[in-house]
């Protein structure tokens, strides 16, 4: 088991904080998925210098100075999301097959002149499937005590119900608590199921009657959106320039159901359904030179600024325990309905500020029948900010945020080979770093209305990809397979025990290993003229 030694002073210090957005959601959203036109897929995303392709409108907006044509073109495909988890010796397998249209752009492309320095103006657009969320996910097993005490959910609500009342006078009895803005809906949760107790020195301690047989499952569902709106120079067929405008729609949905059974009846479920709905606006500008006059060497520049979003979150929780109390035999069930205690989805508006993104690409051909390309591109996690919906800092978020995440480095390779000027193959790699340090958790303030208290810490993700295409003299259609694949340790919840006065000690259980695949067809149709 994973333990941190942490002082009991940052522990208590999460009460500042407001309402429970957290590193691992901001990811979610943040974290983009390889996507857009099947020629674009099938050479691993890697045209950033190479251009010419819709797709490299959101990643380096000067591609869209390489048309010499106005082009319209569409993408869909199939898409089956697979996740194995391990735990206990117990072992699960969810899948889901989801249709989505991933890809629908234009550009415009208005010839200047061939003797001035600016050959071409043109103009693009593009929707396209930024990030799609759709994921089954389930664990089951015995959670074993830790030689420090048993470890269970009910331990981290009680850690919270004390972090929470002491800085405040809170009554979690109360039929207001839920409004209470000092007080978390997981501590009142606990003390209202009847999962907790209070002793003389009005300490909350988690009754745990056994070793848990837990049983976690979660679904996810939704997307996020990217409208790109682009304006892109060619000068003398050398040096390509462009801005991208970005425009994000933000739809994820999480439902979680979480069981603890000791045995004897007795036991609890929390049943949590969160939503993080918003948009968002980011800047993109690019430069592609051909450095030496008859070389084909293409170098590739982009700059994104942070994506600014308005998001927000709603959530609601249900519990429902059995408890034996006193000498009783039989447990008595007891629900706390959160939707009952609000009169709905409580509901809170807060601003997230992604890091920026920096890419370096180089392309280069051989006559008309390869292409070759690379990318690095950077973006340090660490650096999110989030801010309250007036524009007040959120430190103890952002702070947590940069505890949690890191730097992360991608690298994309992609070549296309001409077998007749009509026919084209195609592959792709890509590799992206993890996401998360080693010792991340998922920290919910005290005063949070968050009740999901899982986390998962990525590993290191590669895509593998391949591809078709056909290129008539007006028509195109291409067909790409991307295979996604990356581990990851799953966690249900974390515990604090504390050593003395002035020490405490973070542990989380046995990972639950975790492998997550996608393989996604895509077939895209395109006309230029």
């Amino acid at each position: 088991m994973k333990k941190q030694i942490t002082m009991v002073a940052l522990s208590l210090s999460v009460v500042l904080g407001a309402w429970g957005q957290n590193a691992y959601d901001a990811v979610n959203i943040i974290n983009k998925d390889l996507n857009g036109t099947a020629r674009f897929v099938g050479m691993g995303g890697a045209m950033g210098a190479l251009g010419g392709d819709i797709s490299t409108i959101g990643t380096n907006p000067a591609g869209i100075g390489l048309f010499r044509s106005n082009d319209v073109t569409t993408s869909f495909s199939f898409s089956t999301m697979g996740t194995e988890s391990k735990y206990d010796g117990n072992t699960f397998n969810e899948n889901k097959n989801r249709f989505s249209l991933d890809n629908v752009g234009v550009v415009f492309s208005t010839k200047i002149g061939n003797e001035t320095p600016l050959r071409y103006l043109n103009f693009g657009f593009n929707y396209h499937r930024a990030k799609s969320f759709y994921r089954t996910m389930s664990m089951q097993g015995i959670m074993p005590a830790d030689q420090l005490g048993p470890m269970s959910q009910v331990r981290q609500m009680a850690e919270q119900a004390n972090d929470a009342a002491s800085q405040t006078n809170i009554n979690f009895g109360s039929s207001d608590v839920f409004y209470n803005s000092n007080a978390g809906w997981l501590g009142a949760l606990g003390w209202n199921g009847l999962l907790m107790n209070q002793d003389q020195n009005n300490i909350y301690t988690p009754i745990i009657p056994s070793d848990p047989d837990v049983l976690f499952r979660s679904y996810e569902r939704g997307g996020v959106d990217q409208y790109d709106f682009n304006v892109a120079l060619n000068l003398s067929d050398r040096v390509y320039l462009g801005l991208t405008i970005g425009a994000y729609d933000v739809d994820y949905t999480k439902d979680v159901l979480y069981d603890e059974d000791y045995g004897n009846g007795e036991g609890y479920q929390l049943w949590t359904r969160s939503n993080i709905s918003g948009s968002g606006v980011d800047f993109k500008l690019g430069a592609i030179i051909r450095p030496f006059e008859y070389s084909p060497l293409r170098i590739g520049l982009a700059i994104h600024t942070p994506t600014f979003y308005d998001l927000t979150l709603g959530t609601g929780a249900v519990l429902n325990s059995d408890v034996l109390i006193g000498d009783a035999t039989e447990a008595t069930s007891y629900e706390v309905n959160t939707y009952d205690e609000v009169n709905g989805k409580m509901k809170r508006d807060f601003k997230l500020n992604t890091p920026w993104k920096y890419n370096l690409s180089l392309g280069y051909t051989v006559g008309n029948y390869l292409a070759l390309g690379a990318e690095y591109e950077y973006q340090d996690y660490s650096t999110m900010k989030f801010e309250y919906s007036d524009g007040d800092k959120m430190p103890v978020e952002t702070e947590y945020a940069k505890n949690e995440t890191k730097g992360v480095n991608t690298i994309r390779v992609g070549a296309e080979y001409k077998i007749i000027p009509e026919f084209a193959f195609r592959l792709g790699y890509n590799y992206t770093s993890a996401l998360f340090k080693d010792n991340a958790i998922k920290q919910i303030p005290a005063n949070s209305v968050q009740t999901d208290t899982d986390f998962s810490n990525t590993k290191s993700q590669n895509d593998y990809t391949i591809g078709f295409g056909y290129r008539g003299s007006v028509f195109y259609t291409d067909l790409a397979y991307k295979l996604t694949s990356y581990k990851s340790d799953f966690y249900p919840f974390y515990n604090v025990f504390y050593q003395d006065a002035t020490h405490s000690v973070t542990v989380v259980p046995q990972p639950t290993k975790v492998t997550n695949t996608r393989s996604q067809v895509l077939l895209t149709l395109g006309m230029r003229f």
